[in-house]
């Protein structure tokens, strides 16, 4: 009698046991930032001009403002939003051999790019060798331009031991981590399990 139920392997992103090879959570927060990147893209334009909350409350440009706002910049700028988006979106057309429109407007590519690798999220989730890395990059860059739309602070980084005891950084949204000095792959719940690094005296 065969066993037809589908084999369980590691998530490609998280490393979490999953019948497919990403997992549906790991591709809905996929799915989810390709959607919003084009309007955070937009919204950024906002921030471009530094500004404080004054004692009122009311949000008052600094007495010498810089003249934008650097991070705002890096992101809207061609190899920000644009070179995480447009090379992941490049490189899924090289694979597939499709012709790659030539937008001029960083607008225009993120735009088509995050389109692109949405309607292809299928073939990039079973296929793509790289769909981890893509699947970082994304969350990072738009936890980036989310937190600077919002005011939020980056989310704080904690200090945990690798088996090899090693120190490794991570935050309660690191989708996984590698250990530079074994190489041990951690998902998401196994960085979090990992004990605490004691401290070193100053």
């Amino acid at each position: 009698m065969y066993d037809d139920a589908p084999q369980i392997e590691p998530c490609a992103v998280c490393d979490q046991p999953s019948r497919d090879r990403v997992h549906r959570g790991c591709r809905d927060r996929i799915a989810t930032n390709l959607r919003d990147l084009p309007g955070l893209y937009r919204q950024l334009q906002h921030a471009l001009i530094p500004s404080r909350r004054g004692g009122d409350g009311r949000t008052t440009t600094r007495t010498a403002p810089l003249p934008c706002n650097l991070d705002t910049l890096d992101l809207r700028a061609r190899g920000g939003i644009e070179g995480v988006v447009g090379g992941w979106a490049r490189d899924l057309c090289e694979r597939e051999r499709w012709d790659v429109p030539d937008y001029q407007s960083v607008q225009a590519i993120v735009d088509w790019a995050c389109r692109v690798l949405a309607a292809n999220l299928t073939i990039i989730c079973d296929e793509h060798p790289a769909v981890r890395e893509l699947a970082d990059e994304l969350r990072q860059v738009s936890g980036q331009a989310r937190r600077i739309i919002t005011g939020e602070k980056p989310p704080r980084r904690i200090g945990v031991q690798c088996s090899c005891g090693h120190t490794l950084r991570v935050t309660l949204d690191t989708a996984g981590i590698r250990c530079p000095a074994c190489s041990t792959q951690y998902g998401h719940s196994e960085a979090l399990r990992l004990p605490l690094a004691e401290r070193r005296a100053a």
